[in-house]
């Protein structure tokens, strides 16, 4: 048996979504779609529970993603 890496097996450990991402990577190819609608109804009752600041956070963290592919896209 191959033993895993320490952050694969920490990131697994974690009861909910980690089940959920060991299922994604070593189960069926259509578990990916469930995850991402799991990922997606999380979203919406976050936003349900708490308003506005749900869907500014996010959107706030990707802020760093979006500045490092106009960096690559700029770099050539």
């Amino acid at each position: 048996m191959i033993r895993l890496p320490l952050f694969s097996r920490i990131l697994f450990a974690v009861p909910v979504i980690g089940w959920m991402l060991k299922d994604v990577i070593y189960g069926r190819p259509e578990n990916k779609w469930y995850f991402l609608g799991a990922l997606v109804s999380c979203w919406i009752m976050a936003i349900m529970a708490f308003g506005y600041p749900a869907v500014i956070i996010p959107v706030i963290c990707a802020v760093p993603l979006a500045f490092f592919v106009l960096l690559m896209i700029t770099r050539g």
